[in-house]
């Protein structure tokens, strides 16, 4: 089975996660799952707007086996079988989901190690998974380093100010640049305060040849999840940012 790979990035502060995690809620009331939720982003933060608890991480694994490497030998476990059973040991099962997140990996190197372990994994789960959402951390570093070769949706997150939307550009220049192969591009204005998608990007949206651009309305609900630490997955289907949420949705399961 190949799964249907959709990866959320844009500068810091804009939404990734929230956004990344809507996605997520939407295929699952879909009965889309179970979808595999990968976070890029050393900074973890996607558990918790799931609902969950990333104890392990991709990064701990590699340390873990740095550290015990010697007395697996010993019991005849070699290295490579002892990252297969600490990264099985990472990965967060839910009902709906399952969650793998990168963390953040301590000493000389272990970004470059961790990314590539990242990507073996991604390569090896996602033949289970119908869809796959992943996270990046800001900008388009796991992108470029190859964590992934190609996607079927790119989605390029900014909010509404004259500056987002001149990173959005960038950052679309930047893929560009990158080699980054996508099917859709899908630009994702987030918090967006007045009716209509503000000055610009509209102009912009055609510019790139986007297939949709979409406006996610600043919402006291989904504010008060987050502050509350409570799972997005808890929203009511009513949410107006659900509701456009699922408009980049309708996409991901047209085919």
């Amino acid at each position: 089975m190949s799964s249907y790979l959709c990866a959320v990035t844009g500068k810091g502060g804009v939404g990734k996660t929230t956004l990344s995690a809507l996605i997520i809620r939407q295929l699952i009331k879909r009965g889309m799952s179970p979808v595999l939720a990968v976070d890029a982003d050393p900074n973890s933060c996607l558990d918790a707007a799931l609902g969950v608890s990333a104890a392990g991480t991709v990064g701990r694994a590699r340390e873990e086996v740095r550290e015990e490497a010697s007395d697996a030998a010993k019991q005849g476990i070699s290295k490579q079988e002892l990252l297969q059973l600490k990264i099985a040991e990472s990965l967060v099962e839910a009902d709906n989901f399952d969650l793998i997140a990168m963390g953040r990996p301590e000493g000389a190197g272990c970004y470059c190690y961790a990314n590539n372990v990242l990507k073996s994994v991604i390569n090896e789960l996602t033949g289970s998974y119908p869809y796959v959402v992943l996270d990046n951390e800001a900008g388009l570093e796991n992108l470029s380093r190859r964590i992934v070769s190609r996607v079927d949706m790119l989605i390029l997150a900014s909010d509404a100010s004259n500056a987002g939307l001149r990173t959005l550009c960038r950052l679309h220049e930047l893929s560009a640049e990158m080699g980054i192969v996508y099917d859709r591009l899908v630009l994702a204005v987030n918090r967006l305060r007045g009716s209509g998608p503000p000055g610009g990007f509209l102009e912009v949206s055609a510019g790139l040849k986007a297939d949709t651009l979409v406006c996610l309305p600043y919402d006291e609900e989904l504010a008060a999840f987050s502050e509350d630490g409570k799972s997005i997955l808890g929203l009511p289907d009513g949410n107006p940012v659900v509701m456009e949420v699922n408009k980049i949705v309708d996409f991901m399961v047209a085919l």
